[in-house]
């Protein structure tokens, strides 16, 4: 690669369009959420940053900057970042004993070949990330990680450093490597060895300069607001970046606005996703107190509103629900997440572009999906989970959803994944056993949910939820409605799934179809049917006994899986209530009730 010339740039990303979150089809975003078409030359940025822009890449070629990357003018980080979030001790101590460890996943370090991982997607995006240096750097005393960050370092430099290969130089990865040097600059840049600083300190602003082509053409909305956050840090971090910080952060405001609702959910509605955003803006606000300067408006109120939706997701005990590919995330965890932020809010009720419900009385807590799923190329592990619902009393979890696909690795194999991502990993209604919104072979999200009405409001001692779908509206001319009602003190919840006409003539190619209705329960909880087969008795860990009804058809207990938030599989019960529903639809009632 030429000194004095910049990286060979990504292929480009299609160009954006608009989602309409009530329909879930593709259209003209709204005001202030549109994803402007463009043409190659103009990312929409104005005249004026274009100029700044052109200006800055010029200087490429100048001779000062062919000084600075021969090393007679030195390069120099102008301060190190404190990393809000704590790494994994358990990946952290591996690290140290030899090896990477990933989701139940090893890797051995002797003759490791960064150029070639041969590893899955997510493990070799956490090695390319450095992500283990954060780790390492929690599990380990600076004398103790010093050589060994220093070596692999070394090591990564010399497969990946001098070559643009992926997925090392993806933008996403590129962005968040340069976040996480800057953080641990200690373990990286300690050594007396000029030759090997000067190989890191080149690559930071051979990194730098890789993000400021290559921001923009990140292939997923989350991943542009990493790159540009990157270019916002290198401009803090490194020397002469002015100008470079007035193209980041237009980019940056510009990413935000693609990847947040106006709601501060993101997207791909994935709460793993959600974590993410709010951790990269935490970094980078960190950057910016690093050098004593106060961070952009926008970025602080983008964290002030990422935070409520987030933990509008947790349960009465602080843990994260099960949705859209993610696990049962620890109250550890979530709480580590928001403590960086610096954001104290209640969580979020009402959310119609980030698509969740949520209902809190007394110690119980309610979780509606309320949306489509996201569109396919803004989902993470879309998940056909439309009108789905998780209910917890006090750190018992008593009815929730199998989750885990986005957490692919030892314990959970791709092909397991592919079925957490299906309707009947979820509690909710189920025809003919297929998914209300398809999912491809190739893993990608079809067709299926296109519209969800709701309608919620406070009734006498209670909280109603009312709300349907049409994903099995074209397959059997039927529509999902679920009428959800949560006593105020939590003790009791009352359910109706209704299938209704759709009202428009459509052939069928049965009469009457099977469908299935089913309530995954939580870990440690003892269940039993019931003599007349329409009840079910649950027995809580603390020792609360609750009971489940059923008015239509009988009830069976059947196998599931539970994944927590580490990607481990739990065994757990289901119950589920099926029956058949002719043209003029149908209707089953349930209840949930605490009994002491």
């Amino acid at each position: 690669m030429s000194a004095d010339r910049p990286e060979t740039d990504d292929p480009a990303d299609d160009p954006g369009v608009g989602v309409n979150r009530y329909s879930g089809e593709e259209s003209e975003a709204p005001e202030g959420r549109s994803l402007t078409l463009r043409a190659d030359g103009d990312r929409g940025q104005s005249l004026a940053e274009q100029t700044a822009l052109l200006y800055y890449r010029m200087t490429w070629r100048m001779p000062l900057h062919r000084l600075r990357l021969s090393g007679k003018l030195p390069l120099r980080l102008l301060a190190v970042p404190v990393d809000p979030v704590d790494g994994d001790r358990v990946q952290g101590t591996a690290v140290r004993a030899g090896h990477f460890l990933f989701r139940g996943l090893k890797k051995k370090l002797e003759g490791i070949d960064f150029a070639e991982l041969k590893l899955p997607p997510a493990f070799e995006d956490y090695v390319h990330r450095f992500e283990w240096l954060r780790d390492l750097d929690t599990a380990a005393s600076r004398d103790q990680a010093l050589p060994v960050a220093e070596k692999l370092m070394e090591a990564w430099l010399d497969a990946n450093g001098k070559k643009v290969r992926q997925p090392a130089w993806r933008p996403d990865n590129c962005g968040w490597r340069l976040l996480i040097w800057a953080s641990h600059a200690p373990l990286i840049l300690s050594s007396s060895d000029l030759i090997y600083r000067s190989k890191v300190l080149n690559n930071i602003a051979r990194t730098a300069r890789h993000l400021d082509r290559t921001a923009d053409k990140a292939t997923s909305s989350l991943g542009r607001l990493v790159a540009w956050s990157g270019v916002v840090a290198a401009s803090l971090l490194i020397p002469e970046g002015r100008v470079r910080r007035i193209v980041g952060e237009a980019g940056l405001e510009k990413a935000m606005g693609e990847f947040f609702y106006a709601d501060g959910g993101s997207v791909s509605r994935s709460p793993l996703n959600q974590m993410d955003a709010v951790i990269l803006l935490s970094m980078l606000k960190q950057v910016y107190l690093a050098r004593d300067e106060d961070a952009p408006e926008f970025l602080e109120n983008a964290l002030a509103q990422a935070v409520p939706p987030l933990t509008g997701l947790t349960h009465f005990d602080g843990s994260m629900g099960n949705w859209q590919g993610g696990g049962a995330t620890s109250v550890k965890q979530v709480e580590q997440v928001i403590e960086a932020s610096g954001i104290r809010a209640r969580p979020l009720r009402q959310a119609r572009d980030w698509g969740y419900q949520r209902v809190s009385s007394g110690r119980s807590v309610l979780i509606l999906d309320a949306a489509p799923p996201p569109i396919a190329r803004m989902a993470v592990a879309g998940c056909a989970s439309t009108l789905a619902f998780e209910m917890s009393n006090g750190d018992n979890r008593i009815i929730g959803n199998c989750g885990g696909a986005g957490l692919v690795g030892a314990t959970i194999p791709a092909s397991l994944a592919r079925g957490l991502r299906t309707t009947a990993a979820h509690s909710t209604l189920c025809i003919d056993n297929s998914n209300s919104t398809s999912i491809l072979p190739d893993g990608k999200l079809g067709r299926g949910v296109n519209e969800v009405e709701l309608f919620r409001r406070d009734v006498e001692n209670a909280t109603r939820l009312e709300a349907s779908h049409d994903g099995y509206a074209k397959r059997f001319g039927l529509v999902h409605k679920r009428l959800l009602l949560m006593r105020s003190d939590g003790l009791e919840l009352r359910g109706e799934d209704m299938l209704i006409p759709d009202g428009k003539k459509r052939r069928r190619k049965k009469k009457d179809v099977e469908y299935a209705l089913r309530f995954h329960l939580g870990p440690d909880i003892e269940s039993d049917l019931i003599s007349d087969g329409k009840g079910v008795l649950l027995r809580l860990k603390d020792g609360n006994l609750w009971q489940f009804r059923s008015t239509g058809g009988e009830i069976i207990l059947e196998d599931s899986v539970w994944v927590d938030g580490m990607g481990i599989p739990h065994s757990v019960m289901q119950m589920v209530i099926t029956d058949t529903v002719g043209s003029g639809g149908g209707a089953t009632g349930w209840l949930l009730k605490h009994m002491g």
